[in-house]
């Protein structure tokens, strides 16, 4: 492993003592980690899951469990349940800064820096799918990775942006509860997994990463409300990057105060090298004045359809509750919005929130985007298959389901609720003994 010189010079200045121990850590094989996701039901993996991959606990956080694979085990990234978004494959360390944040139900949270997803996600699951959760990702083809994340994992309460730090500060000041920013950093904390960190690496690299991380910094801190909370991350060692950008930021916003900060060493902990401070915006604010509750005027196309649809489709006790006044139509599409963010006025936007689907000659059509987001006792109509059958990994190929005279009786023709292992997949149309796919053709698996 041909690592800078330099880079390991400043590390044995920085560690004393602990150098070796670090050293050693690099030649080691990185760490793997999964989050289960709870949005979509998910307690625990099925027993003999958590046996193949030798699933442990990650400390810091409760769904997280490290894994190993043997040589022929279907790894967790190719198994149908990934594509189901049952769990989410995430280097256990870049967990912490969640954690750290501690999201909670009903409450306005803003990832600045967001793409691919992996800590958005995993706001959502501290969220409880509720509140106002906004995604932004300022390169427009990492935010479309973004979006497809958030699909997968079931989020509804999401809106996806794609918009410089500065534009976003400027329409939603003082707006959030809780603001997460995960730096574009030097990356040295990811030295032992791949060529990217150590080719790239080099001072120069290092402090113009110092230099625009507190340019995004200082717009993040508009954006926290009085009494709100920010955590600042990256995953480098740096000092001009990590502690240095802290006691600038406190220097230059005196209204925050440091809560805590923690540094972790691959030589220290189970995982990579990360980094993450949490700080309070001094004040109170009544969060009972939201000068973006503006109700959308006029019904979008379809809505009627759309409404009718649902009322066929969900069962009566589901957790999806679709409030008129928060549906609008973008893109040919009706969306849901997410409460507390009707207005999108000053926006960049990839995703507005929940798409429930689209108008298909003068018939409303759901979309993949509702059956990820759904439970399997939400639908009245549920193709259920086991997550480690052939059926599994036809429906994700895009083939139609052949139905067995039980499954027959027990489902209606039209619309259902294809599941995996009791986790949501997809939509399918039942019309006799065959279920036609509707998994999204971007999607499907290549047939081997």
């Amino acid at each position: 492993m041909d690592i800078p010189e330099l880079f390991l010079e400043r590390m044995k200045k920085d560690l004393g003592d602990g150098y070796p121990a670090f050293l050693e850590s690099l030649q080691q094989d990185e760490v793997k980690a999964l989050r289960i996701n709870p949005v979509k039901g998910m307690k625990s993996l099925p027993d003999e899951l958590e046996d193949l991959w030798h699933l442990g606990g990650v400390p810091w956080e409760d769904t997280g469990f490290y894994y190993e694979t043997e040589e022929g085990v279907l790894p967790p990234g190719k198994h149908p349940l990934h594509e189901a978004g049952a769990y989410y494959i995430q280097e256990p360390s870049a967990m912490y800064p969640v954690s750290l944040l501690g999201p909670m139900k009903n409450e306005r949270v803003l990832d600045l820096c967001a793409s691919p997803g992996g800590k958005s996600t995993q706001i959502v699951s501290y969220m409880g799918n509720t509140g106002l959760l906004v995604s932004n990702e300022i390169i427009r083809s990492r935010a479309l990775t973004l979006s497809s994340n958030i699909e997968r994992m079931g989020a509804k309460n999401t809106v996806v942006t794609n918009m410089e730090p500065a534009r976003l500060s400027a329409a939603l000041p003082a707006f959030f509860d809780r603001v997460l920013v995960d730096a574009p950093c030097s990356g040295e904390g990811m030295m032992r997994r791949g060529d990217a960190a150590r080719e790239n690496w080099s001072v120069e690299n290092v402090l113009m990463c110092a230099s625009r991380q507190r340019e995004i910094l200082d717009e993040a801190a508009k954006c926290v409300r009085p009494g709100g909370k920010l955590v600042y991350s990256t995953c480098t060692f740096s000092k001009e990057e990590d502690e240095d950008n802290v006691q600038g930021f406190l220097s230059d916003h005196p209204d925050f105060e440091l809560i805590k900060s923690e540094k972790l060493f691959p030589h220290r902990i189970r995982g990579e090298g990360h980094f993450a401070a949490l700080f309070e915006r001094k004040g109170n604010e009544d969060r009972s004045i939201n000068y973006r509750r503006k109700k959308n005027t006029g019904s979008p196309a379809g809505l009627k359809s759309a409404l009718g649809f649902l009322e066929d489709f969900l069962s009566e006790d589901a957790f999806l509750r679709i409030d008129p006044g928060r549906v609008i139509e973008y893109k040919d599409s009706l969306y849901l919005i997410p409460e507390g963010l009707t207005d999108l006025k000053g926006l960049s936007v990839i995703r507005p929130g929940l798409c429930l689907g689209s108008m298909k000659k003068e018939r409303f059509e759901p979309s993949h985007s509702l059956a990820m987001t759904l439970l399997p006792d939400d639908a009245k109509n549920v193709c259920t298959l086991d997550h480690d059958s052939s059926e599994a990994l036809a429906y994700l190929s895009g083939i139609s389901l052949d139905l067995t005279e039980g499954r027959k009786e027990d489902m209606a023709d039209g619309w259902c609720l294809v599941t995996i292992g009791r986790i949501s997949a997809g939509l399918g149309k039942k019309t006799g003994n065959t279920i036609k796919n509707h998994y999204p053709k971007g999607l499907r698996r290549m047939q081997e």
